[in-house]
């Protein structure tokens, strides 16, 4: 099915829905290099006028990647809640998008709507958004879920500590932790991405990261960020695994590029659940989105990456996830160019995560080699935070010695709670009253109060 809009006497035609959706994204490097990005600004509007008077039932019936090739669009077909659906069912994209910026889908409406979404939909309206719409409505979603904590509360922040060390040295790593939990920062997870692939050296992470929690009595979670199979391995070598993680995309074929399956996904689940390691709840997996990443792998099937990067969020909530985020930056300026790029990314992400039903954060990062600077970045997490993301990475000094890329610091996040009033996982929260790191109102006490406890804190192995 085609369709069709004129602009400034020019009648421009888009022969299927991913030609219409891709026209009608806003301006960005990978789509340019896909060559399915709009060729000017006037075409892109037709596209945008031509998708606002789309039903948004049509997506029901045009699949952007076959159902027959592709489990991920066969998961979004078969789990599709046509009930949940049902009160949106009889809107066009453009009536959509006003429903939701509207007083009558509150949070409660959102949340109930999220199963009757496909991520085609979240991401076609997106496109008809500006910054301020997407974060009015990402705001009233409310993902909460639990671990050792409770995540996703409104007008919560919380921050992934990341203390990766470029040889995985234990001792380098406890410091980089011990550095974040001053600054209050962790209550999301801990999480290391592991420097080599060697299942000993992965496990003595893991080892770490379950002695510091348990020593210290931590309400949070561990996590090392390698490969599922790998996980998997650990768990039957009874390691102490708390949350499986792994980077998805929103294609089969780029995720056989990751070397995962949906089943496979499945089963690491299940293999987490029986651990029983939890304390407050039963959401064990972590993902990791980033659009261009079915792009970089030659297995886009001529779809918009911000479509793609909707669907890579339905593949993650299908697994209900304590956590998910956008490395929204990471894969570098052929997919996103510059800081304005990435701002705007970051934005819809979230908005489709939240709309989705992801507990979503965002990773709010850049390459060196891109056009984009820590003053874009101060701009995309202070958006975010208003807009109620779930959570943002603290690294030691914002910058990953690792991954050789900018990410935030936790000073970032420290100055973010005090602009916004923005306070961590209430167990967190209590924690770090408790052992002296914040005064009772989450403020971080002066240096030498919280250096004090670094002599008990380091005396791990």
């Amino acid at each position: 099915m085609a369709w069709a809009h004129a602009v400034g006497g020019t009648r421009y035609v888009f022969d299927d829905l991913k030609t219409l959706l891709a026209r009608a994204t806003p301006e960005r490097s990978g789509d340019q290099l896909a060559g399915i990005a709009a060729r000017s600004a006037a075409e892109r509007m037709a596209a945008r006028w031509a998708l606002a008077e789309l039903p948004l039932a049509h997506f029901l019936t045009e699949a952007v990647v076959p159902y027959e090739t592709d489990e991920v669009t066969r998961l979004v077909v078969d789990t599709h809640d046509a009930a949940a659906f049902a009160p949106v069912a009889h809107l066009t994209v453009g009536g959509f998008r006003d429903w939701l910026l509207s007083d009558a889908a509150d949070s409660a409406r959102l949340a109930a709507l999220a199963p009757g979404l496909t991520p085609e939909m979240v991401a076609a309206v997106s496109k008809l958004m500006r910054h301020q719409d997407l974060m009015l409505v990402a705001k009233k979603c409310r993902v909460v879920t639990r671990f050792r904590n409770t995540l996703g509360l409104p007008g919560r922040l919380a921050v992934r500590l990341q203390p990766n060390h470029p040889t995985d040295d234990l001792r380098g790593v406890a410091a980089s932790i011990l550095d974040g939990l001053m600054y209050g920062c962790g209550d999301a997870v801990i999480g290391i991405n592991p420097a080599g692939d060697h299942l000993a050296g992965i496990g003595a992470l893991l080892r770490l990261l379950d002695e510091l929690i348990q020593r210290h009595d931590i309400p949070t979670q561990g996590c090392v960020l390698t490969h599922v199979t790998n996980t998997l391995q650990l768990i039957e070598q009874g390691y102490p695994v708390d949350l499986v993680f792994q980077s998805v995309a929103g294609t089969e074929a780029a995720n056989a590029g990751f070397g995962i399956t949906l089943a496979m996904l499945s089963e690491a689940r299940e293999a987490a659940l029986s651990l029983k390691r939890g304390t407050l709840g039963d959401h064990v997996m972590y993902f990791e989105t980033g659009q261009g990443s079915a792009l970089s792998a030659n297995a886009h099937h001529g779809v918009d990456q911000q479509t793609l990067e909707a669907r890579a969020q339905a593949v993650a909530r299908h697994f209900r996830p304590l956590l998910a985020n956008t490395v929204v930056g990471f894969i570098g300026p052929e997919y996103l160019a510059d800081g304005r790029q990435i701002v705007r990314a970051g934005l819809e992400d979230h908005f489709t995560g939240k709309l989705l039903g992801l507990p979503i954060g965002c990773d709010v990062c850049y390459t060196n080699h891109a056009d984009a600077d820590s003053d874009d970045m101060d701009t995309l997490m202070t958006l975010l935070a208003t807009a109620g993301v779930t959570f943002i990475m603290g690294v030691p000094g914002a910058d990953d010695i690792m991954l050789n890329y900018q990410s935030t610091s936790f000073h970032d996040a420290a100055a973010l709670r005090r602009l916004l009033g923005l306070p961590r996982a209430p167990e967190f929260d209590a924690w770090l009253a408790r052992v002296g790191i914040t005064a009772d109102d989450g403020t971080l006490l002066p240096a030498p109060a919280r250096h004090a406890l670094l002599a008990d804190l380091s005396g791990l192995r």
